[in-house]
């Protein structure tokens, strides 16, 4: 099952997108028209020469199962964005069904006779997605929303016949539920309008007269609501227990309807699989001996097994759970990664997955748990390079300025390259996120090929160390995460193969805020930094991020109508402390950015500047959160080589 907090929220379209080029003019390389290039010189024709087939990287995901027959729609990309591709059979051809400039995502088969499936596309990056239906027989494509709001793709009913979903479209800001029957567009109706942007639908119950309804408030505390799927009048399962909320991760009803499967943090540290009973209201806890986050998990369609993932230190484990004895069943042995999307298949011994790992790509298997065997689907591209020998993750741990201790990982080039190594840290969004030990694809040349060692922090607020790890960095606590990045500045001093005196920072999204941070706290022993879709501002980010998350950000940042929290934000912000940045800066923003808006790109640039410090500066018209489209994604790595080689990789700066 898809949870809904947006842990690993990581990586996906990076994924899917790894590759592409731009024409070459003369010797150098010309940006398409999308992309707005400031300050960063001509990118040599020799540079992509070099790089590009570390551009060249696939992967696939698996979407869905077809119900009735062994085969199954995966998510990869051949061209410029990915698509929806049907796979008939392991290691079976990759056919092609979408073709649309903007990358469809959730495609879900009708699970009855998987005539039809159901898939969401956004335009530009703006994440404003719109349902669509794909008939398999016509290959005609049918819009089953509004086409203006911001839809969930949506739930499907046991039957097959209807899928609920949440839409924005009531006032812009709430996540109200709707309900359609994809095969009549004109059936669309309201069920349940709500407050807030964190509703989302999660299950029906066997017999289709009630939903499941998740409300996250944030990392730390969300309710669980039964909905009645004709009335929409709700019920909360889930009341606040005494003083300290509970955060539930996801929630499916078990095969008799009887009760629910759930992951929670009740009563403990880490998220927990439990069996909640309807009638009594009581739990009973199925995972209180592993001591780590339950991050993914799902029911057979005859419920009598069910498969979850652990999160342990970053790695994924799977498990098998006999719901009847409630006894764990032995697993394949599965190399150390990532593992997320578990799938049943309906004919209940199928476990489709995907998994990748610092050695190799996302690919879709399938385990079948009658015979124990592990199947291949896919087998993605590698843009010729033998990744065996890539570099694995090593976690590594440090202590913090309060003695706690904090981890990430790292990878270490290859044993050809002497000397001290200068160091990449690569902080993580979220913040309530993770780095992991997953393939790095493009990132990989940083590595092979300039000698450069990549280090993945997860600082304070990150995810998979318990909740009150996740709680560290809230509110005025926001720069105690900076400070972990300090007391790993002065680790990696301690290491005799890396090198204090050539590191870089980036990060992404919060992790671009990080970059700017410690930009601004640690200038003089960094080289230069990259912040790519970042704020910059907490007021002036709260003030413009989409209405409908601009609550849930406030949980976690504060609430910037607070004058004391205001002027605490604004002391911190790296804008207001941008003259401290005097090494040299690479900013990267999509126009269309719905969470953190462009401004805040914007604004850190022309005030950097003033500093008489190297500002780069890309910017991409059709792009949102991030670059999706690999001609757009390729440019920003080929930008991003050539400020590495001149900004880090110099002896003396």
């Amino acid at each position: 099952m898809k949870l809904f907090r947006t842990t690993v929220a990581i990586v996906l379209p990076a994924l899917l997108t790894l590759t592409c080029m731009e024409p070459i003019l003369a010797d150098t390389l010309t940006p398409n028209e999308n992309l707005v290039v400031e300050g960063i010189p001509p990118i040599p024709a020799s540079l992509v020469d070099t790089v590009k087939r570390y551009t060249e990287f696939r992967s696939a995901i698996l979407s869905s199962w077809h119900p009735t027959q062994r085969e199954m729609l995966i998510s990869t990309r051949f061209a410029n964005t990915a698509q929806v591709h049907r796979v008939r059979s392991p290691l079976g051809m990759r056919q092609q069904l979408t073709f649309f400039a903007e990358a469809p995502t959730g495609a879900t088969y009708q699970p009855t006779t998987g005539e039809y499936f159901v898939f969401s596309r956004d335009t530009g990056g703006n994440e404003f997605n719109q349902n669509y239906r794909y008939d398999l027989a016509t290959g005609e494509v049918t819009l089953l929303t509004d086409g203006k709001s911001k839809n969930s793709r949506g739930v499907w009913s046991t039957a097959g016949d209807r899928m609920v979903y949440t839409s924005t479209r009531r006032n812009g800001q709430d996540n109200d539920l709707y309900v359609i029957a994809p095969l009549n567009p004109q059936s669309n109706r309201l069920l349940l309008t709500v407050e807030g942007g964190g509703w989302s639908p999660l299950d029906w119950s066997p017999d289709d007269r009630q939903v499941l309804v998740s409300q996250y408030l944030s990392a730390n505390e969300s309710y669980l609501w039964l909905v009645d799927a004709h009335s929409g009048e709700k019920t909360l399962l889930t009341p606040k227990p005494g003083t300290e909320p509970v955060a539930y991760d996801g929630a499916l009803f078990s095969g008799d309807g009887r009760g629910l499967y759930v992951i929670s943090d009740r009563g403990s540290e880490f998220q927990r699989l439990s069996y909640f009973d309807l009638a009594t209201r009581t739990y009973t806890d199925l995972t209180s001996q592993i001591p780590w986050d339950v991050e993914d998990f799902d029911l057979s369609q005859d419920g009598k097994l069910l498969a979850f993932v652990t999160n342990e230190d970053g790695r994924s484990v799977l498990h098998l759970l006999d719901t009847a004895t409630r006894q764990e069943k032995p697993v394949p042995q599965l190399p150390p990664g990532l593992i997320y999307g578990i799938s049943w298949h309906p004919n209940n011994k199928d476990l489709g997955l995907t998994l990748l790992t610092a050695r190799f790509p996302a690919d879709v298997y399938s385990w079948d748990v009658t015979t124990n065997q592990l199947q291949r689907w896919t087998e993605s591209e590698t843009g010729g390079l033998n990744t065996a020998n890539f570099a694995e993750a090593e976690l590594v741990r440090w202590k913090s300025f309060d003695n706690k201790t904090i981890s990430g990982f790292l990878y270490r080039p290859p044993k050809r390259f002497t000397g001290k190594r200068p160091v990449i840290i690569d902080i993580h969004g979220g913040p309530e996120s993770q780095s992991r030990p997953i393939f790095q694809g493009r990132d990989n040349f940083f590595l092979n090929e300039l000698g450069v060692a990549l280090l993945m922090p997860n600082v304070r607020g990150s995810t998979g160390y318990g909740k009150t790890f996740l709680k560290l960095d809230d509110g005025k606590l926001r720069e105690d995460s900076v400070k972990d990045i300090g007391a790993l500045l002065d680790w990696i001093a301690t290491q005799p193969d890396l090198d204090p005196d050539r590191i870089l920072v980036m990060g992404g999204s919060y992790g671009g805020y990080m970059a700017l941070a410690v930009a601004t706290h640690y200038s003089d022993r960094i080289r230069a930094a990259i912040d790519i879709v970042g704020i910059s501002n907490f007021v002036t980010f709260l003030e413009r991020t989409e209405n409908y998350r601009r609550d849930l950000r406030r949980v976690e940042y504060g609430d910037e109508r607070d004058p004391q929290m205001r002027d605490f934000l604004l002391r911190i912000s790296p804008l207001n402390n941008a003259s401290k940045i005097q090494q040299p800066l690479f900013v990267i923003h999509g126009k269309n950015d719905p969470r953190v808006p462009l401004a805040e790109a914007e604004q850190i640039v022309a005030t950097v500047r003033n500093n008489q410090v190297p500002v780069w500066y890309l910017m991409a018209k059709d792009e949102g959160h991030g670059f999706a489209k690999k001609a757009n994604f390729d440019f920003q790595f080929y930008a991003t080589v050539l400020f590495v080689q001149q900004f880090l990789l110099k002896q003396e700066h």
